[in-house]
């Protein structure tokens, strides 16, 4: 048994006396040409010429004379020619990107399988032309619209790829197309040299007759990486493409059939383990890492972690133990998942979306809050993202203006950088966002952080690839465009990791195994949906039309998964496969169908072992938070009820001590956000405040049903107003806030019909409004003054009894004022509303010597029940001096408790 396929591939030539320095080796990736080159190196005695070693997609650039041109490009050209087909509602560049990358894919796979385009495209848009979904005979304006595209089709791929012919460039399929006409004169030209193809599995059939062709030629040899395994196996789909080459082609029907090895059923360790969630994977791998670390016969160097899903790899890097010296990445970390790229795109979505208000305050924190706007601003004369983050949250700036910059002057070059006045062109922007790299490029060269360096290079070179296309196409004009442009390019372009490929840990993607073979092989995210990627057909060509011409299906692109994966375990001698088993749309299904092939696969199960990994918790049972008392805290408390115990601080301490501690002794109040539609407790200081003007023109007089009528055409002025007062930066003239100060307004109204409807019954003198009190609570067990204080929303005498009113704008219900256990009160937080009104009841007798009076909520959410008085049993609503008194009773219970230093305060379950 051979170490590997490449060693094997070798030895067999050698063995027929091949010179290797006249060989042309093909390849599927050049990372194994490394690899071969490595191999062939210690296998000769002598030195020799190197022998050219390429990939396939080199090979074929080199037959047809044309050059493979990026993606992008690609898209570019399609666009142009795109325009120039008579379309009466052509897209835009933007919305063309969502369905050009798929129709020139499928470009690509028609040329590469040399399937005739007056054929294919002429179906596909019968096809539609019979789905589209008008039921009418005549076509509407919209559906012919959408038909329009599709029966020009044809037209769109000739002048396509005539334009990329003249241009001596293009996309693989049609490169291959290419080539496939020109074999015969590429043959004459190097009839003396021999062509190896290697390691081949799923060929186009472009492909498929190149490779034939050099068989045929007799110069060319192929070596297929399939075990007899697979091969013999008539339905095993790791074998599917070779089999039917082994069946189909002329060469291997005449002239002998395809040598497999017999590797795969060899003794080794085979270790499935179910690990939850896709970043556990990682760590899990990390640990087996360390593991494999401490015993000396492990061989890093033939080792290899393969990373099913590529997006693993910033928490795979993380997971690394340190005492591995030597790792290898094959994989770039693409741009567009770096932060430096959200830096970007979060200047961009700024600038792009300004308006003559200024600059919407969402974007404005995203950008001022990522980290690289942070270290340009710490570098700044002027910390200006901590001082505009802070005005826009305190002074609820829902847009920055320029107004607003103007007060930061002295960080006036930057922020002209980041908020342009004017409206800004797209090189505009290209050249703000080199002046920010240029920026931080000073900033990481004196900290000599070279990471950091290479990443605003790459962005550096992307930018000025940007300017370049900019400079040939003239359909991108607006921010908006660039977007497109700029998410496509930073999706292709990664950031490449510097590493000695034939050493060390190798850490890789699916296809980058390919050819290679490693003696321990990690693979992770073996799950339905990853490996093999099942059902995903980004195509427009459906599937039954894509099987009558030969084109592949997700049934062939899986097949190619699975090949890859058995390809890699067959001659390992330790594999370990790892895989999510939590279920998840968006990391994948259930475990992959090839572990349930392993695990019921009889000739390996006894190499097979299954077991689940889960992280080690330590589940403790939660205790309740506790703060003893000490004396600095006693003080803090002798200071608070100095000042004034509220009704609200003492309902807080009810509900939760925590909350009384946090809130009121340590001050800590809720994070300052900006009020995009309005907060609970700015909509009632509202309706508080709007309540208060309306009515204190009639402060001290009997109301009367024309009094209470000339208030309601001041409604909508006085809410404005204080709109404008607790929320500054906002425009009531549209949008949500004109939906709440509508809904303010409306309850306003409400209010004074349900006050005009009892003046027709009773008499109502205005006596107080929004008035404050305090009063001093005589408690002897305490050696310190205690006061209790609040503010009476409203105050007037009905039918000659006083009543105390509170507003709610929150939902209220007749329970909460109603008390049947006087012990409920300073216990049970529903019965708050109560006890707030008991509070302003005591403040208001001690203040005026009243022995009788009514005390009551309006719930602005249920206006039409009226005013919601507080009730003891038998719904008695009169709060007489005995009521008072064993009100003082229940509050000076509750007050000993708060300041007695043997009773800790003890958080409640809320």
């Amino acid at each position: 048994m051979h170490h590997s396929f490449l060693e094997y591939v070798l030895n067999d030539l050698q063995s027929k006396a091949t010179d290797f320095s006249e060989c042309t080796f093909i390849l599927p990736s050049k990372r194994s040409g490394t690899f071969l080159k490595k191999h062939l190196a210690e296998k000769l005695t002598k030195n020799i010429f190197s022998p050219k070693v390429i990939s396939i997609q080199d090979f074929i650039a080199e037959i047809s004379g044309m050059e493979q041109t990026s993606n992008l490009d690609l898209l570019l050209v399609l666009y142009e020619v795109y325009k120039t087909i008579q379309i009466d509602h052509a897209d835009d560049f933007p919305s063309f990107l969502k369905w050009g990358q798929t129709l020139l894919q499928d470009f690509n796979e028609m040329d590469g399988y040399l399937i005739p385009a007056h054929d294919l495209l002429n179906y596909l848009s019968a096809i539609k032309e019979i789905n589209h979904w008008s039921l009418k005979k005549e076509r509407t304006e919209l559906v012919a619209n959408y038909l329009q595209l599709w029966n020009k089709l044809e037209v769109i791929y000739n002048r396509f790829n005539e334009t990329l012919l003249q241009q001596k460039r293009g996309y693989q399929g049609l490169l291959s197309k290419v080539a496939v006409s020109r074999l015969e004169e590429y043959s004459k030209n190097h009839k003396n040299s021999p062509i190896i193809f290697v390691g081949f599995n799923a060929l186009t059939a472009a492909e498929s007759k190149i490779v034939q062709h050099f068989l045929e030629e007799g110069h060319g040899q192929a070596y297929w990486d399939i075990d007899s395994y697979f091969l013999d196996d008539p339905i095993h789909d790791a074998g599917l493409f070779i089999r039917e080459y082994q069946r189909n082609w002329p060469f291997y029907k005449n002239k002998g059939s395809i040598k497999s090895q017999h590797n795969f059923l060899t003794e080794k360790n085979i270790s499935i383990t179910g690990v939850p969630k896709s970043v556990s994977q990682t760590k899990y791998v990390g640990q087996l890492l360390n593991d494999l670390n401490s015993k000396e016969s492990i061989d890093f160097s033939k080792t290899a972690v393969v990373l099913a899903d590529e997006s693993l790899l910033t928490p795979m890097l993380q997971a690394v133990p340190p005492s591995i010296q030597a790792v290898n990445i094959t994989m770039g970390l693409p741009l567009n998942k770096t932060v430096l790229y959200s830096f970007f795109m979060a200047l961009l979505e700024l600038n792009a979306n300004a308006s003559e208000r200024g600059w919407f305050y969402k974007y404005v924190l995203e950008l001022i809050s990522n980290p690289y706007c942070v270290t340009i601003s710490a570098a700044s004369e002027v910390d200006f993202a901590q001082v505009l983050a802070k005005d826009i949250k305190e002074q609820n700036l829902i847009y920055l203006s320029n107004q607003a910059l103007n007060h930061y002057a002295k960080t006036n070059a930057i922020l002209k950088i980041i908020f342009p006045k004017h409206q800004i062109s797209v090189n505009d922007w290209i050249d703000n966002c080199l002046e920010l790299i240029n920026r931080l490029k000073n900033i990481f060269q004196n900290e000599k952080n070279a990471m950091e360096l290479e990443q605003i290079y790459r962005f550096y070179t992307l930018f000025n690839q940007l300017k370049d296309y900019l400079a040939n196409v003239d359909f991108i004009s607006e921010l908006k465009s660039i977007k497109s442009l700029f998410k496509q390019l930073a999706s292709m372009e990664t950031l490449d990791f510097i590493g000695e490929p034939l050493s060390g840990l190798q850490i890789m993607g699916m296809l980058e195994s390919r050819n290679l073979d490693f003696e321990t092989v990690i693979i992770t995210s073996v799950n339905e949906g990853i490996l093999p990627s099942g059902k995903l057909n980004n195509s427009f060509i459906p599937f039954d039309v894509k099987r009558d011409y030969g084109l592949p299906t997700y049934k062939e692109k899986d097949a190619i998964y699975i090949y890859h994966f058995y390809r890699l375990i067959q001659r390992a001698k330790n594999v370990y496969i790892i895989y999510n088993t939590e279920p998840d749309v968006l990391e994948g299904g259930e475990k992959s169908r090839l572990i349930s092939q392993l695990l019921t696969d009889e000739n390996i199960a006894p190499f097979v072992k299954h077991t689940i990994a889960a992280p080690q918790t330590h589940i403790t049972p939660s205790q309740p938070l506790e703060i003893n008392k000490d004396e600095k805290l006693i003080a803090d408390i002798i200071g608070f009820a100095n000042s004034g115990f509220s009704p609200t601080s003492l309902s807080n301490y009810v509900r939760n001590p925590i909350d009384f501690y946090t809130r009121n002794i340590l001050k800590i109040n809720d994070l300052d956000e900006v009020e995009e539609t309005i907060a609970a407790n700015t909509f009632g200081t509202i309706v508080h405040d709007s309540l208060e003007e309306l009515y204190t023109p009639l402060l001290g007089a009997t109301l009367s049903k024309e009094k209470v009528e000339l208030l309601k055409p001041k409604i909508p002025t006085v809410v404005k107003g204080h709109f404008q007062k607790n929320l500054s930066g906002v425009d009531i003239s549209k949008g949500k806030f004109l939906l709440v100060y509508n809904v303010i307004v409306k309850y306003l109204e409400n209010f004074l019909a349900i006050e005009i409807e009892q003046l027709q019954r009773h008499t109502i003198k205005l006596v107080a409004l929004e008035e404050k009190y305090d009063i001093p609570l005589d408690i002897p067990e305490l050696d310190f003054p205690i006061k209790l204080k609040g503010t009476l929303d409203r105050v007037d005498e009905f039918d000659g009894t006083t009543r105390i009113i509170d507003y709610k704008t929150g939902k209220v219900e007749p329970k909460n004022v109603k008390l049947t256990d006087w012990e409920a009160l300073i216990t049970d937080y529903d019965k708050s509303k109560a006890f707030q009104l008991l509070c302003y009841a005591l403040l208001y007798s001690k203040k005026h010597g009243a022995h009788s009076l009514l005390a009551g909520i309006y719930s602005f959410k249920n206006l039409g029940q009226g005013l919601f008085p507080f009730s003891q049993d038998k719904n008695n609503t009169l709060i007489t001096a005995e009521v008072i008194s064993t009100f003082e009773g229940s509050l000076k219970q509750l007050i000993l408790e708060i300041c007695n230093p043997a009773v800790p305060l003890t958080e409640k379950a809320v």
